[in-house]
């Protein structure tokens, strides 16, 4: 069943990272739903050809260069707006697989800053935007790295299970006021970029971790996901929701063809 248009005081969307990946399928998903989007990242280029894109499809979309991890930055993206209905926490990401023993500091403290502190940025300074929409939506694109751990991903574990716990306890603060918080955990997603940034820009390493696996999600099943939770009508939560391919059991069980 098709769902309805957002009201009219809810449509305006922003989504964080929204240059490639989760973050542009989600701004498509969005915006074909009736969402006003508003795309920010840090790469200008890409999220001013997306809004192209989106505008020349017959769509409102409006592109910020921002870094999420740039409160100043972050403030001054909010005074843009009176109300915003749908904030979509994706900027993210991954960088190296290696032990407790030897782990990169200076990899825990980007991770732990983009997707954890950029989220709070982000949520803190559009909160009452939110508020004043009468029904806004905060969407935490966290991981099942934030739910079950694995050998050689501890800081990426340590980013996600902060994200994690950050929307939990918001979801228990605000409750009664007109904001659903709603986390979405993907697992295993094949995007041209994510395994590539994890590795250092190592083709080889970033292409093993899909090996063997016929069909990893992708950024769109992602999107598609994210967008059917925030047009459930206003009364409806989709508090948390993991979402594997089929050949993913776990974080640590895959299926692998030969």
């Amino acid at each position: 069943m098709a769902t309805a248009a957002p009201p009219a005081a809810s449509r305006i969307a922003v989504v964080t990272g929204a240059s490639s990946g989760i973050g542009a399928a989600t701004a498509r998903r969005l915006a074909e739903a009736g969402y006003r989007v508003v795309l920010t990242a840090r790469r200008k280029d890409r999220i001013e050809a997306l809004a192209e894109e989106l505008t020349a499809a017959g769509h409102a979309a409006t592109a910020y260069p921002l870094d999420v991890t740039d409160r100043a930055a972050v403030d001054e993206f909010a005074t843009a707006f009176r109300t915003v209905g749908v904030l979509v926490n994706n900027a993210g990401g991954a960088l190296g697989a290696d032990p407790v023993a030897t782990g990169d500091p200076d990899h825990w403290r980007t991770m732990y800053e983009t997707n954890v502190l950029g989220t709070l940025h982000l949520t803190q300074a559009l909160l009452p935007k939110l508020d004043a929409s009468g029904d806004g939506t905060v969407v935490v694109v966290s991981s099942t790295a934030g739910h079950a751990t694995y050998e050689g991903g501890a800081g990426y574990v340590a980013a996600k299970h902060g994200a994690h716990v950050l929307a939990e306890t918001l979801r228990l603060e605000i409750v009664g006021r007109p904001v659903r918080v709603i986390e979405i955990a993907p697992g295993m997603v094949r995007t041209e970029e994510f395994a590539l940034t994890r590795f250092g820009g190592d083709a080889e390493k970033a292409s093993r971790v899909y090996q063997g696996v016929a069909e990893p999600l992708t950024a769109d099943d992602v999107a598609d996901t994210i967008t059917w939770a925030v047009t459930r009508p206003p009364h409806v939560n989709i508090d948390l929701m993991v979402v594997r391919p089929r050949a993913q059991a776990s974080n640590t069980k895959v299926h692998r063809e030969p």
